[in-house]
């Protein structure tokens, strides 16, 4: 399990470092090109698209790494017995929602599937907005990947984000 949550936080990773560089790249051309008198129709459109695209991957990553805000005090504060419980309905609400989250993203792309770009009309915006329900599904993949440390956690009874792990370490 750890060797795939290893790949998949590579893969993630990766994504994340590809949409950066693009991104950063794309607005520089877009920038250069107006300096010098020529403006790009499409460079506004495709950084926002990328932007989105940044955001929803890159939670996906911070998820796999535990990284979202969470309130561990809350969970300390119950009592010991309802621990595991809470984390277990926790967990459950997220995959609920995520799957919600798939499912209606899903619906969304057929709804955009005659809807285009504006300025690249050739481009569907169903592609731009697949990032929804592929994103949805990577973060229930992560999710998943860390559901057995943090259920060993809440039946230890050390319910921690892991930045606060981290910064324990240091």
């Amino acid at each position: 399990m750890s060797r795939l949550r290893t790949l998949f936080e590579r893969l993630l990773e990766w994504i994340v470092i590809v949409l950066m560089v693009t991104l950063a790249a794309e607005i520089t051309l877009g920038v250069i090109c107006r300096t010098v008198g020529v403006s790009l129709a499409w460079y506004d459109e495709i950084a926002s698209v990328l932007l989105a695209w940044l955001t929803y991957y890159g939670a996906a990553l911070a998820a796999l790494k535990r990284a979202h805000i969470g309130v561990p005090g809350l969970v300390q504060a119950v009592p010991r017995r309802f621990r595991l419980p809470l984390v277990i309905l926790a967990e459950a609400l997220v995959f609920a929602f995520f799957l919600l989250l798939a499912w209606v993203g899903w619906g969304v792309m057929d709804m955009l599937a005659t809807d285009f770009l504006i300025s690249l009309p050739n481009i569907s915006s169903k592609y731009t907005q697949s990032v929804i329900p592929i994103s949805a599904v990577l973060f229930m993949i992560a999710q998943a990947l860390n559901l057995p440390e943090t259920l060993r956690a809440a039946r230890a009874g050390q319910i921690k984000h892991q930045a606060e792990a981290a910064e324990m370490t240091e």
